[in-house]
């Protein structure tokens, strides 16, 4: 940052405290620059962008050593910390706080990419605001003991396991229609709840060769891609956990909500751009994760699966409980990932024990548990905001709700629509 552009945030930083919104706005602009030239050192650090082509052009015009980008960063949080709150406004406030943590978080990004070594814990920390809890290995052996019961016969229980959801896999010429229908059914059910931006949409597109099973692209003006990996086995409950976690109420709501409220009605330039590795993403996958409970709360699911999808597949209806029941053990499985990627990215295993991790804690084939590995090798940290994510974002959920439906939606809503952090999901 510029000498001069400092002083003059600084001399804004001075201001009272009944100008703060206006004093957070030439801060919010230098660090969408920041996050955009943070992008020159990592393609997949900017995951959405879709604000003034004249910021885009200043981060453009030059390639700014990692150093000067973090030392530009550190200032900005100088600059946020001098800066005097409004009593009684709270939203202030939340966007205060959050420009101080995406700050923090690119600081960290910085130092990464500049060498530095961060254990698992601490990067969850620096990135996503969050401690990891630890899980033994008894946890996941006891998972294993219950889905031991679910799924008797000959041979090993991941081999067992593979076979049972090879029998709920949606043959490849379905694959469309399955997913297509799930995505139909999802935003039905949060349109009966929320309102969404007009005009909002998405493409669909199935590609192979990546590490992850699917992603969502935000174009901006309620506009997204979602990508579906067909390298990956698609048993047919996938199509539900996909189209709620990227499309509805997921992924997509998500990012136009904030567009929407954020950026088109209040003026928020810096909810234009979305670096990946940073505490947005924590309330992002969690709230896209536990929008499945949403949109599909207990036995509803099961219910819709075993009348609509399972036949629309050509898959056996009365399949359907066993694979929710097995379903629901890999649930708890998933932290299981977070101690593979733990362990290996602390140095504690190689990659071939932590291949062999997956395939017993997670009962992926070699072949899927290579995978797995490639997306922490890519992702790193990045693997506890699916599951810590969705048990924080459900929790908060649950204690705001008042214990009604209306109130589960209206607590959603406000999360999907406002800078909230993880600090804001934890009981005081």
């Amino acid at each position: 940052m510029r000498h001069s552009k400092l002083l003059l945030l600084l001399a804004l930083a001075a201001c009272s405290a009944d100008s703060v919104p206006a004093t957070l706005d030439p801060v919010a602009r230098e660090y969408v620059v920041l996050t955009l030239r943070m992008g020159h050192h990592d393609p997949a650090y900017v995951d959405a962008w879709y604000g003034p082509d004249s910021l885009k052009a200043r981060a453009d015009a030059d390639t700014l050593p990692l150093g000067v980008i973090r030392a530009s960063a550190e200032s900005l949080s100088t600059v946020l910390a001098s800066v005097p709150l409004p009593a009684g406004d709270s939203l202030v406030a939340m966007r205060h706080r959050y420009l101080r943590a995406q700050l923090g978080a690119l600081v960290a990004k910085a130092r990464m990419l500049g060498g530095e070594r961060f254990t698992f814990d601490e990067e969850a920390r620096a990135l996503y605001g969050v401690t990891p809890p630890a899980y033994d290995d008894a946890n996941f052996d006891r998972a294993l003991a219950r889905l031991d019961s679910l799924l008797p016969g000959a041979g090993t229980l991941a081999e067992r396991y593979q076979a049972f959801r090879t029998t709920v896999e949606i043959p490849s010429p379905l694959v469309d229609t399955v997913f297509k229908t799930a995505i139909a059914s999802c935003r039905a059910r949060t349109l009966e709840q929320m309102t969404l931006p007009a005009g909002e949409r998405f493409d669909l597109e199935y590609v192979t060769g990546t590490s992850w099973n699917a992603y969502n692209w935000y174009k901006g003006n309620a506009v997204s891609l979602i990508q579906v990996n067909i390298d990956f086995p698609i048993p047919v409950d996938r199509a539900v956990d996909l189209a709620c976690h990227e499309g509805y109420p997921g992924h997509h709501v998500y990012n136009a909500s904030l567009e929407q409220r954020l950026v088109r009605d209040l003026g928020w330039v810096e909810m234009t751009v979305y670096p990946l590795f940073s505490p947005q993403s924590f309330i992002a996958e969690g709230t896209a994760n536990y929008g499945i409970e949403m949109v599909f709360p207990g036995a509803a699911r099961v219910a819709y699966e075993r009348d609509s999808l399972f036949p629309l597949a050509g898959i056996d209806p009365a399949l359907a409980e066993q694979n929710a029941a097995v379903r629901d053990v890999m649930l708890g499985l998933n932290h299981a990932r977070n101690e593979v990627a733990r362990r290996y990215l602390d140095g504690a295993i190689d990659s071939a024990a932590a291949i062999a991790a997956m395939e017993r804690y997670w009962l992926q084939s070699s072949d899927q548990a290579a995978k797995t590995l490639r997306f922490i090798q890519d992702y790193r940290s990045y693997v506890i905001n699916y599951n810590l994510g969705r048990d924080l974002a459900g929790a908060w959920i649950e204690r705001e709700s008042g214990g009604t439906e209306t109130g589960r939606w209206a607590a959603l809503t406000a999360l999907l629509s406002s800078p909230r952090l993880a600090g804001d999901l934890t009981e005081n």
